[in-house]
């Protein structure tokens, strides 16, 4: 198995992409190909095991954190990303991990993969910790503006990637709101919750903000623009929580704190664990992460490629779409 690695992608780019690349190949067995500047690239692997794993793709250009996505694509033939997905495209690769420009990603992963029959609009699936297992929010962040139609496509791979590749036998389907009354909402999510109630899923209503980690529902549905916020704010007030706890434990203990309490509490609501955001809809498996992404959340994003690459996860999630054909 070959993945594709966006080396020249993300804040802390390339170092720590590389570093990231480096501990995957420890756990798991794939080859990795580097896409990006190899003179820059290269001091980062020196004295490095498991490089006969590991090749570097050599390109001069790179779509920045803020350039437009639609132009990045056109002007830079010889981006980073732009050649990711060319590998895949061509069989080169199996799949592609990038922490650039999220944008970037999502248009060059369309235009270069394709995407699967009867989708529109290919979406990105946050994973956040919840009360009683993972919460799958759909979009947060590759479509701010959308149709009611763009939701119900949204809810109808969100659960076809549930059952096919996280193993859940039927989740529940919610749609984000300002309240759970079905005439609540702006004029989208209202339009929205009437193909819901048609929909194959099982749709339990609408849901509040306060309710998203409660494990009411698996399946969280609304616009990229609000899924983003929702997403972010999670990751800070998850932050937020570990360091209040951790200063009120050595206030209380004096200094002398239960590590293990902590280390466990900490890795709960670390969103590295979960590497990246998988790319729902386009031909191809595709992991965007955040852009300050860790080492670890770069190795997980890789190990996440590969665990979904090795259970035929693009197979499976296309048979499970019959509900887009249907509409």
């Amino acid at each position: 198995m070959i993945i594709a690695v966006d080396a020249m992608g993300g804040d802390y780019a390339p170092e720590v992409v590389v570093r990231g690349a480096l501990q995957a190949l420890i756990e798991i067995d794939c080859h990795i190909v580097l896409v990006g500047d190899r003179d820059i690239i290269n001091p980062y692997l020196a004295n490095e095991t498991c490089m006969e794993r590991l090749t570097i793709y050599h390109c001069n250009e790179t779509v920045d954190m803020s350039e437009s996505p639609v132009k990045g694509y056109r002007e830079k033939k010889n981006s980073s990303i732009r050649i990711a997905f060319e590998l895949l495209k061509n069989g080169k690769a199996d799949a592609v991990v990038s922490a650039g420009n999220s944008g970037a990603t999502m248009i060059t992963g369309i235009m270069a993969s394709g995407k699967l029959k009867g989708v529109e609009r290919p979406a990105l699936a946050g994973i956040i910790p919840g009360e009683k297992g993972d919460v799958i929010v759909v979009d947060v962040g590759g479509n701010v503006d959308c149709r009611p139609h763009h939701l119900y496509q949204f809810g109808i791979m969100a659960e076809a990637f549930c059952v096919s590749c996280l193993g859940m036998k039927r989740p529940k389907v919610g749609l984000l709101n300002i309240g759970e009354e079905p005439g609540k909402g702006n004029d989208l999510v209202k339009a929205a919750y009437d193909l819901f109630v048609k929909g194959p899923f099982d749709f339990y209503g609408n849901i509040e903000g306060r309710d998203i980690l409660s494990g009411k529902v698996q399946v969280i549905v609304c616009d990229g623009f609000v899924g983003n916020v929702v997403l972010k704010i999670s990751e800070g007030v998850a932050e937020s929580i570990t360091s209040r706890l951790i200063r009120g434990l050595d206030n209380i203990s004096g200094g002398f704190k239960d590590e293990s309490f902590i280390s466990v509490f900490k890795e709960s609501l670390d969103y590295a664990k979960y590497g990246g955001a998988p790319v729902l809809g386009i031909n191809g498996v595709c992991i965007v992460c955040h852009g300050h992404s860790s080492e670890k959340a770069i190795k997980n994003a890789i190990i996440m490629a590969y665990t979904y690459v090795k259970n035929n996860t693009g197979e499976k999630l296309l048979n499970s779409l019959g509900g887009l054909r249907s509409m």
